[in-house]
């Protein structure tokens, strides 16, 4: 099981996670609380240990953009939260050979079923209302048949239910390891334990 801390956004996020050492990290470029700029990611980017895939989280951004970092190896994976359609990932792909991840706002079954054959090559299922720590109705998931990044209102307290019930891919966490809105390094490392003791 696969572990995503997203929401980096202090130079000391950088060595928690690197002594965390969870598999993916995530800088949101996104308008956001935790949003970083490109210069500081690009900066952390060394800093980083090699063993963690650091992901870009965008909202509807130019695709030049995004495949520049991408080319660039400011990050190895998007991460896409906005209206991005097929055509979108399509051209997308064309100009990079990175992975992309797409995240579906589940409200219904339907959402899921319809993300299916989506070309992305990962889908990142969430409740769509962006960050606010609130997990949705894990029933709605059913099965999956491709692998999947499980988000929204995970903690310490919920993630070996959320793993059990939904056997997601990886499983992505970033309120939930955090104090007053700051990653908590306790936090982080006591989900990292969770995850690797079972």
């Amino acid at each position: 099981m696969k572990l995503k801390i997203c929401g980096l956004f202090r130079d000391c996020d950088i060595d928690y996670v690197n002594e965390a050492r969870p598999d993916f990290i995530g800088f949101v470029f996104a308008q956001s609380r935790r949003q970083v700029s490109v210069k500081w990611a690009e900066a952390m980017r060394p800093k980083l240990k090699s063993d963690i895939t650091p992901v870009g989280v965008f909202v509807n951004e130019p695709l030049t953009n995004v495949a520049r970092l991408l080319n660039e190896n400011i990050i190895e994976m998007a991460q896409l939260h906005g209206d991005e359609n097929e055509s979108y990932l399509r051209e997308l792909k064309s100009l990079t050979s990175k992975s992309i991840i797409k995240a579906i706002r589940v409200l219904s079954h339907q959402n899921i079923e319809e993300a299916q054959h989506s070309i992305a090559d990962f889908l990142l299922l969430d409740n769509g209302a962006g960050g606010t720590g609130v997990c949705f109705d894990w029933n709605l998931i059913g099965q999956v048949k491709r692998p999947f990044f499980l988000a929204g209102g995970l903690k310490a307290e919920n993630i070996a239910q959320a793993i059990k019930e939904t056997s997601p891919y990886a499983v992505d966490l970033s309120s939930g390891v955090e104090t007053e809105g700051k990653k908590d390094r306790d936090k982080i490392l006591e989900i990292v334990r969770r995850m690797r003791n079972g």
